[in-house]
């Protein structure tokens, strides 16, 4: 009974190992599958690694035929739709080679007149009031908001050079689409070893350069605050005459901008022949509490030509004026500004109240005016003003319906809601008095919302 049980256990035992055996002949040839196949693809990994070095130190030249191409780039993420996924431009964009640095911006206002004023968006005068009474309107635009570009260029012949362009949406074209205007496009060389720099292009006037601070994108123009932009060439000189005084002298020849011409080509003051001449000295010297004042004197001096008929026959209208201005800080806190004048055809200077002569004598029109504002602030901002203007041509040089007087007071209040966003709010009181014809009142007030960068 022992023996069989023996000899089965020894054929179980000879048919295990005998299976054993077979299974690890299996796997060793798995194995030696599996290492061939490694050994193939390492093979192949290293000739396509080759191949990409190749074709990365010569792009030009073409793969040889059964490479292995190179792992395509990752796709770009989806965009929401094509008109969020703008074209790749073909050139990269045009930068200055020079410093530049754009500033302006963005307003948004809102006037209501008890009367109607004439150009509604900004006060230039109060219209003659009609028979049935005053009309009352409300104007909002966007018109001013102002775009502008600093550039600083580099140094010639031991003269700082630089620029400026800057244009506001006050050129006409309807409200909802308004045109530009160019406000200023000039280049300025500045000599700081003589204290001279000189300025080709169009900028401020040398004359009446102070403003009022006012929400109105008019700054008493038209009501005593002559002075406007025009192409010129500045020359500015200054001297140091001590510690704290400094005399700033100025002139300039500028582009004589006359009436349209009708008997001739151009305009009155492209028909003169010659330029304006403006001038300004200025003396800057220390005044209350540390502050530096200002006082300056300025004038110019032009001339139109009109034709009176087609034989050559002329009349020659001069324009010219001088003012006084002065700028005293009365504390760190308090400022008082102001300017009078007195002058004749001023029209182009925004003087007589827009008018310059008179068409039916071709007389020019004497215009006397001014106006005077204290500011005040800031106080963790908030800054205020008030002021007056006054614009008074010569009765005798007007004829019938012609503005006789106008001027305004105003008060008005900024707030600073943060480093860009500004709060602007004004009440002005208007008058302007015409010549056998009914006056003009109303009460503006205006607001505005600034966004400035």
């Amino acid at each position: 009974m022992k023996k069989p049980f023996f000899m089965i256990l020894v054929c179980l035992v000879f048919l295990s190992v005998s299976a054993r055996a077979e299974e690890d002949r299996q796997e060793l040839e798995t194995l030696r599958k599996e290492n061939a196949e490694l050994k193939a693809r390492l093979q192949q990994l290293e000739t396509s690694v080759a191949e990409i070095k190749q074709m990365l130190s010569a792009p030009a030249a073409r793969p040889p035929a059964g490479a292995v191409p190179a792992p395509p780039a990752p796709a770009a993420p989806p965009v929401a739709s094509a008109a969020a996924a703008p074209a790749k431009p073909e050139k990269p964009p045009v930068r200055s080679k020079f410093g530049a640095e754009l500033y302006g911006y963005i307003k948004g206002d809102g006037a209501w007149d008890s009367a109607r004023m004439f150009n509604g968006n900004f006060a230039q005068w109060v219209e003659s009031e009609p028979a049935g009474g005053a009309d009352s309107e409300y104007n909002l635009t966007a018109r001013e908001s102002r775009v502008g570009i600093d550039i600083r260029g580099p140094e010639m012949a031991g003269a700082r050079t630089s620029g400026k362009v800057e244009i506001d949406f006050m050129g006409g074209g309807l409200e909802n689409r308004p045109l530009p205007m160019m406000r200023h496009a000039y280049l300025q060389l500045e000599w700081p070893e003589y204290d001279v720099s000189l300025i080709a292009g169009q900028t401020w006037d040398v004359i009446s350069p102070l403003f009022p601070q006012a929400v109105n994108y008019a700054p008493g123009w038209w009501a005593g605050n002559v002075g406007y932009r025009r192409p010129q060439f500045r020359l500015t000189k200054g001297f140091k005459l001590g510690e704290s005084t400094r005399l700033t002298l100025q002139g300039a020849a500028t582009r004589t901008i006359g009436d349209l011409n009708l008997l001739g080509p151009g305009d009155t003051g492209e028909d003169a022949g010659f330029p304006t001449v403006q001038a300004r000295a200025a003396l800057a010297f220390r005044a209350f509490a540390g502050q530096t004042a200002t006082v300056g004197v300025s004038g110019h001096y032009g001339q139109e030509e009109y034709d009176t008929d087609n034989n050559g026959a002329r009349v020659d209208l001069p324009s010219w004026s001088g003012s006084v201005d002065l700028l005293v800080p009365l504390s760190s806190k308090v400022t008082f500004k102001g300017e009078v004048y007195r002058g004749r055809n001023m029209d182009e200077y925004l003087g007589g109240i827009g008018q310059g002569a008179n068409p039916a004598t071709l007389r020019g029109i004497t215009d006397v005016g001014g106006w005077a504002s204290l500011s005040f602030g800031p106080w963790q901002g908030w800054r205020f003003g008030v002021g007056y203007t006054a614009d008074d041509p010569v009765n005798r040089d007007l004829g019938a319906g012609d503005r006789l007087r106008n001027r305004t007071l105003f008060g008005n209040v900024f707030y600073d809601i943060n480093d860009a966003v500004q709060l602007g709010l004004e009440l002005a009181d208007w008058q302007t008095l015409y010549k056998d014809k009914a006056d003009g009142d109303a009460i503006r007030v205006q607001t505005a919302l600034y966004y400035r960068f």
